[in-house]
């Protein structure tokens, strides 16, 4: 059984985040002819999608082709709540020839930690390596003619990049996104014209990939690393696909990342900056400020977000020396969006659109576009409608997303019933540098406040169509009967997983304090086990166990006695990865909800504002469990976790 979300295609499998996107919409304006789908010269070949597919399996390190037919695809109906998850029985979704991609990609894996020394082997660096892997493709001399917007950044390159896509496909272009991590599917992080690409696509360009790599590899020139071959995968589907503008997102750093061989972009972005990926980037500020500005190109406009001076000044000196015109965008503000809400949540969304708006114009104007579309419209002060549509309906998931969990929940039936479960509300975000997780608490504690408001939350009123009319346009007029709710007891729960390279003694007292700061207190804390590994490309088909035996949970158990240092007032809490608590089987318990904090004891063992749980799954349905047996709870879960990112740059 999966868990869809709709309207925006996302689900929760075993637990699990699953991305699709919403659907296309009818553009106001067109400046383009139509495209048909076929590849250019070279090693582009022509492909007809009007066909069977013809895809292939591995054997050897030689590819053999055979023919598939693609099963039914899930049907999903739209509601008037934020995001809200719907039980259904798929059909199977994805092709046996999709996993036998995700197994050759898994053997792309390097199994290299952060910090490390490369193992790939080879003569050449990763810029030469990427330089000579475009050129087996055909793409180099293509790839100087994509009219790319590249941006990086420690905090918002996701945001800002997908801002920046859907303004211009609302401005009538045709557009591609590449975007890392992914959450559960790889086929994620490559976006046409807002959608995520269809496995037909994907499959073709995959394994005109793979087949060339594989037929041109040396012992100096050995196949690329999973990132390296999915950015120039990505190179491979946006010339193919002839997009108007391709949105680059950097993977780490910059100016050693795979996708800093881009010569030519039409205009760079610096999202902000701060102290992350140190055992790569370098310990100070400055030093990860050099890393970031290493995409400037020279007489290429860049701009940035408002920055500490340590960084600041880097970006200004490198501009300066590569005669870059460097300008710091303005954030926008309730007056520039004409009172219209940004569609991704959170203060710090202004920043990360007011560069997405600068990029824009910048793009605009430098494509000879701007006054195609906006004629004598300056763009000085009021943003373009199409801007606005952009800004409020650009979607990216697991970024301060709110999912409404309905799978126990009786309103949704043809008649509304007082509720017979509580309220599940998960609230998800990646927030894992010390910036970034204050901004996320900041977030969470305001939807929480919201969600405490019945007005502004769908979960806590019921409406009973009583009367429908169809007008003469065509749209239904109904009437609906208001059915209030009972107020119900709110609990705060904190889902917490990082990886290890991460500093939990810098997080975790950020986020407590942020919180604190407005006012919301944790009821409990659930540490868990990551269930994305780095030897295993996963797809939506893919099965999930719903435990782990064996997992190791002695990270976890640390992150447990930390957070119980915390609440309790520690002067100095540290890291203790010697603490073991006693079996989790236990803390599965549904009492463990309602013990109170008072008789901790972490000394001596005896917790009671924390649990280590034993997998994600497993905490999804004991939470569910909690709600199903008390009808007047409500949990409200800040899910902060690198549980299914698998991302090898």
């Amino acid at each position: 059984m999966l868990l869809m979300l709709v309207p925006t295609n996302t689900a929760i499998k075993c637990g699990i985040i699953e991305v699709s996107h919403f659907p296309k919409r009818d553009r106001q304006f067109s400046i383009r002819s139509t495209w048909s789908f076929s590849c250019l010269p070279a090693s582009l070949d022509a492909c007809d999608l009007a066909r069977n597919s013809e895809l292939h399996s591995i054997t050897s390190g030689r590819i053999k082709g055979f023919r598939y037919m693609k099963m039914s695809s899930q049907v999903l109906e739209k509601t008037d709540s934020n995001v809200v998850i719907e039980d259904y029985q798929p059909d199977l979704a994805l092709s046996s020839s999709y996993e036998n991609a995700m197994e050759a990609l898994s053997t792309l894996i390097t199994r290299q930690k952060r910090g490390e020394r490369s193992n790939i082997g080879g003569t050449y660096g990763k810029l030469e390596r990427m330089s000579m892997y475009l050129k087996i493709l055909g793409l180099e001399e293509h790839l100087v003619k994509l009219k790319i917007i590249h941006v990086s950044g420690t905090k918002g390159k996701g945001s800002t990049c997908t801002f920046c896509e859907a303004i211009l496909r609302e401005c009538g272009f045709r557009t591609g996104l590449f975007t890392s991590p992914h959450l559960v599917d790889v086929r994620e992080r490559f976006r046409l014209d807002g959608l995520e690409i269809t496995e037909d696509k994907f499959l073709h360009y995959f394994w005109d990939c793979w087949n060339l790599l594989k037929e041109n590899v040396t012992d100096a020139l050995p196949m690329p690393p999973l990132f390296q071959f999915l950015t120039v995968l990505a190179f491979k589907i946006f010339v193919c696909e002839q997009v108007d503008v391709a949105v680059i997102e950097v993977g780490l750093g910059g100016l050693r990342d795979s996708t800093n061989v881009i010569k030519e972009p039409a205009v760079c972005g610096i999202t902000s900056l701060g102290m992350d990926h140190m055992e790569v980037l370098g310990n100070t500020l400055s030093k990860i400020a050099l890393h970031k500005a290493g995409i400037l190109k020279p007489e290429i406009p860049a701009f940035t977000v408002p920055q500490l001076s340590e960084a600041m000044d880097v970006l200004q000196e490198r501009a300066i020396e590569l005669s870059v015109p460097l300008k710091v965008a303005d954030p926008l503000d309730d007056e520039k969006l004409k009172g219209l809400k940004l569609s991704l949540s959170g203060d710090h969304q202004l920043i990360n659109a007011g560069l997405a708006v600068s990029l824009c114009k910048s793009w605009l104007r430098r494509t000879g576009n701007w006054e195609k579309i906006f004629h004598n419209d300056s763009g000085v002060s009021d943003l373009p409608d199409a801007f606005l549509r952009g800004l409020s309906t650009a979607h990216i998931s697991g970024r301060a997303q709110i999912v409404h969990d309905i799978s126990s929940m009786s309103y949704f039936s043809s008649e509304a019933t007082e509720s017979s479960s509580g309220d599940l509300i998960f609230y998800l975000d990646g927030a894992h540098s010390p910036e970034s997780m204050e901004a996320c608490a900041q977030w969470f504690s305001n939807a929480v406040k919201e969600n405490k408001n019945p007005s502004l939350s769908p979960a806590y009123t019921f409406s009973k169509i009583r009367n429908m009319e169809v007008q003469r346009d065509g749209y239904i007029r109904r009437e609906k009967e208001e059915i209030k709710q009972p107020n119900k007891i709110s609990k705060q729960i904190l889902l917490f997983n990082c990886m290890e390279v991460r500093d939990p003694q810098v997080l975790l007292p950020r986020l407590v304090s942020t919180c604190a700061s407005s006012g919301t207190q944790f009821s409990k804390a659930l540490f868990i086990p990551s269930i994305s590994t780095y030897n295993k490309v996963t797809s939506r088909s893919s099965a999930i166990p719903l435990d782990i035996s064996g997992k190791d949970l002695s990270w976890q158990f640390s992150l447990q006695r930390l957070w119980e240092r915390i609440i309790h007032g520690a002067a100095d809490p540290v890291l203790d990865k010697s603490f073991q608590m006693d079996g989790v089987e236990t803390l599965l318990t549904r009492e463990l909800l309602y013990e109170v904090a008072s008789p901790c004891s972490p000394a001596d063992k005896c917790v009671a504002c924390s649990a280590v749980m034993p997998s994600l799954p497993l905490t999804i349905k004991w939470l569910r469990d909690c709600v199903k047996e008390n009808p007047s709870l409500r949990l409200q879960v800040s899910i902060l976790s690198q549980i299914v990112c698998v991302s090898q740059n």
